[in-house]
């Protein structure tokens, strides 16, 4: 019997509409506002929004260097849904999905985040502060 590789599913509400946080997500000039935990900065950004299309980040964490993540993009419905796959350059083995939805609601956006297919409950659990963290910094833009 197989295990079920470990996930993390966060559901956030942004006062925007769907069309910008859609754009949040996926144009490099808005990533750079808010993509990583609160101790880090996104200095680099890269987004070939076509399925099969490439993104790719960078944050920089004082004191401790820089951290890559990317991945390839598997579905696009327009300010409704991306689908993602996940590797950090560390780690390019350990490949990972993201699926975010985005649903309007009277008071901007539903973003639901479901990470999944991790190497095993560190990874998720790691994953689950880092995702929280740049979900708060989404919704502060916004407020």
């Amino acid at each position: 019997m197989n295990a079920i590789p470990p996930s993390l599913t966060l559901v956030r509400e942004v006062k925007a509409p769907p069309a910008l946080v859609f754009a949040a997500w996926t144009r490099p000039e808005m990533l750079v506002q808010w993509w990583g935990p609160h101790h880090t900065n996104c200095i680099e950004a890269e987004a070939d929004l076509r399925v099969g299309g490439s993104f790719r980040t960078v944050i920089e964490e004082p004191g401790v260097g820089r951290h890559e993540v990317s991945g390839r993009y598997s579905e696009i419905v327009p300010d409704r849904k991306l689908v993602f796959s996940w590797a950090w350059a560390s780690t390019p083995d350990r490949i990972s999905r993201v699926s975010v939805s985005f649903r309007a609601t009277e008071l901007g956006t539903e973003i639901t985040l479901k990470h999944d297919q991790f190497a095993d409950a560190e990874a998720a659990t790691r994953h689950t502060r880092g995702w929280m963290e740049s979900l708060e910094r989404l919704m502060a833009i916004y407020t």
